[in-house]
């Protein structure tokens, strides 16, 4: 049977505006202490912008933690721990792609590095968008792109679009449509 580990002791290394990086020690059930990496966050969200033709609204930005430009779903942390995840995900869709939307749906929840951060994002739909303009922060430098869901099932598949949120969240929304 899996047990629990009890947490003895945190130590807090560093703090960023995303991040908080941990030490922690655990005592684990065979009663050995441990000592583990950890990064806490304050959670993200993330949209599937779907226009009314169908095509899906993407993303196209350099990553400098991979040094290459992706492709991935509108997303962005929330302003502080309290933000409503819906909120944040109306606001990213918005400054990141110009389109807003008053219909949008949970769509899916995800992890993202599970053995070593606490990052959950959720993911929304969003559906009848409307066009009103980009308001980027001064580090973002994005450009848009409409794709059919069967461009970005293949884009995944050939390992075009590695993103963890964008795949989780492009398959979920497919699923959706049998």
């Amino acid at each position: 049977m899996i047990e629990r580990f009890e947490m003895i002791d945190r130590k807090v290394l560093r703090e960023s505006s995303i991040l908080t990086y941990c030490e922690d020690t655990l005592k684990a059930p065979d009663g050995k202490v441990v000592v583990y990496d950890n990064m806490l966050h304050k959670g993200a969200a993330a949209v599937v912008p779907v226009l009314e033709d169908g095509r899906i609204l993407m993303v196209k930005q350099f990553r400098h933690s991979i040094d290459r430009v992706t492709l991935e779903i509108p997303a962005g942390k929330r302003d502080d721990e309290n933000e409503d995840f819906a909120l944040a995900a109306a606001r990213e869709l918005e400054e990141e792609t110009g389109y807003h939307s008053d219909n949008m749906e949970h769509l899916i929840t995800i992890i993202t590095a599970i053995a070593y951060c606490n990052e959950k994002i959720e993911v929304y739909l969003a559906k009848d968008l409307k066009r009103t303009h980009q308001t980027l922060d001064d580090d973002e430098f994005i450009d848009v792109y409409a794709f059919t869901t069967d461009e970005l099932k293949e884009k995944i598949l050939k390992g075009e679009i590695q993103d963890s949120k964008t795949i989780a969240a492009i398959m979920s929304y497919i699923s959706t449509l049998k």
